[in-house]
């Protein structure tokens, strides 16, 4: 609206419930989305927890399965062993109590269930241990493999170390070291099983050089076992050098002081205090001939002469294998369970019944922490848990414990986690994922500002324009009307979409509507003009008449004083019905039943024959203009005459009531249509009977409404009714 218009309406609320429809639509999408992420969130949070403390339980499980297991005893028995080099070599306190090494198939199975052996990058292996039980002797075992040519063992009486394959041991403790050499001496076996394998034992000696010496006795606790496969490595398939194969040893290494403690204390301490400082190297040297290396002991040799003949005299050092060796790989350490730890999950392994510190404490691997939105964090932690997981709470820690029995006491092993780090989880997740959520906000929040603003904004712009200029018009009248609709500006509105099509349109039809409305205005001026001068010109003869019929009691004189009240109505108005409205009246006291029995006597001078009226008899005072009523109730004689049956008398009737005097008006005839009985009293509406065919235009329906008007300033009513033999109408007026 113009900010000139002065008056503007209030729109009730069905004027805005389009807008607020699509308002709180959008509203509620909103919040639906939100609604939506925050419930995902919560539950999410719940299944997490309930994954967690269900997962918290399977890891302890499978920690504890690990270390019940020979190798994860093996581990456990050896705290030392988490963080010492590879090399070189430290015994490992095994979990049994002592190895068969007399027989490869079982050393082997134990070694490798155990997982003790170091592993080389040449596919070698060797385990150095001791049992746990001191009393099986306090040996070091070795077992190991290893790959080379075909092996050339020790004949009898030879001393020449460096024509035969031997292997050598270095044993570092307590500040000194003692070394054997173990020479292979071949098994004589069948001829089936010489094409098979070779095997052999390892004698020990105490290292006495390149040569041993004559009448030198090897150790007799020193044990050892060497055993080679037959068939060859298979990287060297195809390859013209000699075929490496697979030998594995199995030695028991005597050591003096464990012996000696064993008879020292009566309860030895066991494994000793420092298993974890003594050093074991050990070493396979081969031929140093090549002669020699390509010439292996055969078990079908003829004799010692022959071999010696094939011997080579000049040698030098050949090392097929050496513990020390780079590139080694330590056995299973509890070190490596960490890899079944979650960030924040730590776990202690403490021995039962000793009140010295955990032997070992170990926590889940820290992984790069993502970033998470902190009002997410507070978010996450205000969420609520259902059920058991709600008691932990966020950032409280659960625990769980069990014992693991091994054969040198039990252990405890106790696993404990942090609720914290689920919503630390949660909250990272939560915030990658929030940006699809504000992604989808921001995509309604668009949606509802291009239609608020692009259409909803401007159809409310539109109505309230609107709605003024209908209340302004509505107030203002019928000669301002123009005016009032040019308040109307929709060229803002304007566009080249649906609505801007629209404002444009009713812009159009707008500027229609005015130059009607302004044709209208001139039409209306100029039919004023014209009431004014046929006022004017009747209002003389009428004059001359009243001179001529000047008595009271002369017929005549009664009609003139109402013609003249006729044109004094009608003079100065724009139509008859707004001069009919507009009228004046002048309302007194009158003789209702005296004024009918005059009207009833006179209507045959108005053309009306047959009225009929019985009079009281007394006289009935009621409140009324004396010409108005004439003229409504003649109006209404005049429409019964026209439609009442031919020869059938017209009867007026007058009943009293307490409060009102009512007039009936009777005409036989046909009924009238029950949708127009309320019509007929408005402005412009008639009806043609059938008897007055081709007379439709001498009637224009302003009777009726006349008599309808006079009545209702007199305080009156006029209604009509249907009866069984025609149609009754009903005058009712105030009685004094």
């Amino acid at each position: 609206m113009n900010p000139s218009t002065p008056n503007k309406p209030r729109l009730g609320l069905a004027a805005f419930q389009r807008r607020i429809l699509f308002r709180g639509a959008f509203l509620l999408l909103a919040l639906a989305t939100l609604a939506l992420a925050l419930m995902l969130l919560a539950d999410e949070k719940q299944r997490s927890y309930q994954s967690y403390q269900k997962n918290f339980g399977k890891t302890l499980s499978e920690i504890t399965a690990k270390l019940r297991h020979p190798a994860g005893q093996l581990a456990l028995l050896n705290p030392a062993n988490q963080n010492a080099a590879a090399t070189p070599l430290r015994p490992l306190l095994l979990p049994y109590g002592a190895l068969d090494f007399d027989d490869p198939n079982k050393a082997r199975q134990a070694v490798e269930t155990a997982g003790c052996s170091v592993q080389y990058p040449d596919g070698a292996s060797l385990c150095v241990a001791v049992g746990n039980n001191p009393y099986a002797g306090g040996f070091i075992y070795l077992v190991g493999s290893f790959f080379s040519g075909k092996l050339v063992g020790r004949e009898r009486g030879g001393n020449q170390l460096e024509e035969m394959h031997r292997a050598r041991v270095t044993l570092t403790m307590r500040g000194g070291t003692t070394r054997w050499i173990a020479p292979f001496e071949a098994s004589f076996a069948a001829p089936s099983e010489a094409a098979a394998s070779v095997r052999g034992r390892l004698t020990g000696f105490v290292d006495p050089g390149p040569v041993l010496p004559p009448g030198m006795l090897p150790v007799r606790d020193f044990r050892g076992w060497l055993w080679q496969e037959a068939r060859c490595d298979g990287s060297d398939t195809g390859s013209a050098e000699p075929c490496k194969q697979r030998s594995f040893f199995s030695i028991r290494l005597p050591v003096d002081v464990f012996r000696d403690e064993l008879f020292q204390k009566p309860r030895p301490v066991w494994p000793p205090r420092d298993l974890d400082q003594i050093a074991v190297q050990f070493e396979m040297l081969g031929p140093s001939s090549a002669t020699a290396a390509t010439t292996p002991f055969d078990n079908n040799a003829a004799g010692t002469s022959e071999r010696d003949a094939r011997a080579p005299k000049n040698y030098a050092a050949a090392t097929l294998f050496d513990s020390n060796a780079p590139g080694a790989t330590v056995p299973l350490s509890l070190n490596d369970i960490t890899l079944s730890l979650l960030q924040g999950e730590t776990l202690r392994v403490s021995k039962v019944g000793s009140a010295a510190a955990p032997l070992l404490t170990l926590k889940g691997s820290e992984t790069d922490q993502e970033i998470s939105a902190p009002w997410l964090d507070k978010l996450v932690q205000r969420l609520p848990v259902e059920g058991a997981n709600a008691t932990a709470g966020a950032g409280k820690s659960i625990e769980a414990e069990e014992l693991i029995h091994t054969a040198v006491g039990d252990y405890a092993v106790r696993l404990s986690g942090n609720l914290r780090s689920v919503d630390d989880a949660l909250s990272a997740t939560a915030t990658r994922v929030s940006w699809f959520v504000l992604a989808m906000l921001g995509a309604i929040i668009t949606a509802w500002l291009v239609i608020e603003i692009g259409l909803i904004r401007r159809i409310a712009v539109l109505t309230r324009r609107a709605a003024a200029v209908s209340h302004n018009v509505g107030d203002a009248g019928n000669a301002h009307v123009e005016k009032r609709i040019a308040d109307l500006d929709l060229s803002d509105l304007r566009g080249n979409d649906e609505m801007g099509i629209l404002a444009s349109g009713l812009s159009d039809l707008l500027q229609r509507v005015k130059d009607d409305a302004a044709r209208e205005h001139i039409r209306t001026q100029q039919e004023r003009d014209l009431w004014h001068a046929v006022g004017h010109e009747i209002m003389s003869p009428l004059q001359s008449l009243m001179v001529l019929h000047p008595s009271a009691d002369d017929s005549s004189h009664r009609y003139v004083q109402r013609m003249q009240q006729a044109v004094r109505v009608l003079y100065g108005t724009a139509s008859p019905s707004e001069a009919l409205q507009a009228a004046a009246l002048n309302v007194g006291t009158i003789d209702l039943d005296e004024f009918l029995h005059n009207v009833a006597s006179n209507a045959h001078f108005a053309g009306i024959d047959d009225v009929r009226y019985q009079r009281i008899g007394k006289a009935v005072m009621v409140r009324a203009d004396e010409f108005p009523l004439e003229d409504a109730v003649t109006h209404i004689l005049r429409n019964a005459d026209r439609f009442r049956a031919p020869g059938s008398p017209i009867v007026m009737t007058l009943a009293q009531e307490d409060a009102t005097v009512k007039l009936s008006i009777h005409n036989q005839g046909a009924p009238i249509d029950s949708a127009r009985l309320e019509r007929i009293f408005e402005y412009g509406v008639s009806g043609t009977p059938a008897n007055h065919a081709g007379n439709e235009t001498a009637h224009r329906g302003q009777g009726l409404f006349v008599a309808k008007t006079y009545l209702a300033k007199m305080g009156g009513t006029v209604s009509a009714r249907n009866r069984a033999d025609g149609v009754a109408f009903t005058l009712s007026l105030q009685r004094l």
